[in-house]
């Protein structure tokens, strides 16, 4: 997310992007944007997967709104962190069992391979030294532009699910 503040901002006063002492660049933020994306794209594929096919919603006891919401947080919990689903989807099926558990192994591994990739790519230019068009990384300026950023990225990627499933029932309770 930071690398991705820094990149937001130099395109704010129209610099060259530095983090750290090294330029950001188009690889950089390719291996940035695919690391924030990976997650969601998990998440979110596999609820759609899970919800466009016959079967599994036929693993749900609740349908409407709280059933995508049990699909949606089953996804969610596998691809960032334990795999928990809900009370009311049976999620011992061949078709909830297998594709969480891919959730659960690429949301691991994925991110993993992207920020080393980065890290690698940072790693191997030479520094920069710091201007005074140069964001400094350790203000209050650059702390609420990071917040912004994370919010702004959170909410656009799972704002419309999160809008067709807890949001409509708690709309409709």
């Amino acid at each position: 997310m930071a690398v991705i503040a820094v990149f937001v901002a130099g395109l704010m006063v129209g610099r060259t992007p530095e983090y750290l002492g090294k330029k950001i660049g188009a690889r950089e933020i390719k291996l940035a944007a695919c690391y924030l994306l990976i997650t969601p794209a998990l998440v979110l594929g596999f609820t759609a997967a899970a919800m466009a096919l016959p079967t599994p919603p036929a693993s749900m006891t609740n349908t409407g709104a709280h059933g995508f919401s049990e699909v949606l947080y089953a996804y969610t919990s596998g691809a960032n962190n334990n795999g928990s689903a809900f009370a009311g989807l049976d999620a011992d099926t061949p078709w909830f069992n297998t594709t969480i558990g891919l959730a659960m192994l690429l949301g691991r591994f994925l991110p993993m391979v992207f920020v080393l990739a980065l890290a690698g790519s940072l790693a191997e230019q030479r520094p920069v030294p710091a201007t005074a068009g140069t964001l400094a990384t350790h203000t209050p300026l650059f702390s609420g532009l990071l917040a912004a950023t994370v919010v702004i990225i959170a909410g656009l990627t799972y704002f419309p699910a999160l809008a067709l499933g807890p949001l409509a029932e708690g709309l409709a309770s």
